[in-house]
């Protein structure tokens, strides 16, 4: 249990740092292409961030940083996955929200709301409460037809969500971090899940749909977040991440996997993940209107929220 606290804790602090070096090479990609280009640039018929725009915005050094602290969490949160429960190790590394919201203020120039950081301080407490009251994880098994269920689910999540997305143009950033969440929490549940793990079988771990439900959710999480990153709040898009990224396998894990909380506790892990949750749509909501994306930032350039 300690090893994937620690491993889950040094997750949310790569993912959280990550975020917000993609949000600094995100947003300094659409100032010089809005400059170059006039305010249109970089975006489509919508008004959403294009892909050649979110392809320029992934080459920045702030973003390949950010990437490249995202895939050192990605490997400690896997860990995480197979060592905790899920409804622990996922909100444990959704709590990246908070040094989110710290370095933000650093990186970004973000100033936080009274309500925003009472929310944080619930989602901490939530956090607590969720440690307090986690028992020992479930098994690693679950019936193929289910590993086939997370791939054609995730698959239709984020390709139909993405799409719905760039339809939405600027007013996509909170369904854009939500999609993001999605795919994020089903590549925890499908690690937990992959077969070809324990004992290793390279023949067993390439025919796993899991395998592929894992790829599918972490590049279409990516992506999806990155263009969250470029039209709306960092501390929004990371927020409604957070929901997802919680909800998703915290109820597979219960629902499907065995994974429960000490006895006579039950009732405590359901109100820290409760809160959690809440606390983070609190983020979402109330810091949505006062640091949003380039346009917001740049009001002296009337930028629009070009990629």
């Amino acid at each position: 249990m300690f090893i994937g606290l620690v491993t889950a804790v040094a997750a949310s602090a790569c993912y959280g740092t990550g975020s917000v070096l993609q949000a600094v090479g995100s947003r300094r990609s659409a100032r010089e292409e809005a400059a170059a280009g006039g305010s249109s640039a970089g975006t489509t018929a919508h008004g959403g961030p294009s892909l050649a725009s979110t392809a320029k915005a992934a080459v920045t050094w702030e973003f390949i940083l950010g990437t490249v602290l995202d895939f050192i969490g990605f490997g400690l949160g896997a860990l995480a996955a197979r060592l905790l429960p899920l409804f622990l190790s996922q909100t444990i590394i959704s709590a990246n929200l908070v040094i989110t919201a710290v370095l933000s203020i650093k990186l970004l120039g973000i100033r936080l709301k009274q309500l925003e950081w009472a929310s944080i301080g619930v989602l901490c407490s939530a956090l607590v409460l969720l440690a307090v009251s986690a028992g020992p994880e479930g098994g690693h098994h679950a019936a193929m037809e289910f590993h086939w269920w997370l791939l054609l689910v995730t698959t239709v999540l984020l390709v139909g969500g993405g799409l719905l997305v760039r339809r939405m143009g600027a007013n996509g950033a909170i369904v854009a971090g939500l999609l993001s969440g999605l795919g994020f929490g089903a590549l925890g549940v499908g690690v937990r899940i992959l077969n070809g793990v324990e004992p290793f079988d390279l023949g067993a771990l390439l025919s796993d749909p899991a395998l592929y439900a894992i790829l599918v959710g972490g590049i279409g999480g990516m992506y999806v977040h990155t263009v969250a990153l470029q039209i709306g709040s960092v501390n929004g898009a990371t927020a409604a991440l957070v929901v997802g990224e919680t909800v998703l396998p915290g109820a597979v894990g219960v629902l499907w996997l065995g994974d429960s909380s000490k006895d006579g506790l039950a009732w405590l892990g359901v109100a820290g993940f409760l809160l959690a949750v809440v606390s983070a749509v609190g983020v979402a909501y109330f810091g949505q209107d006062t640091h949003g994306g380039v346009d917001a930032e740049q009001p002296q350039r009337e930028l629009s929220t070009s990629g």
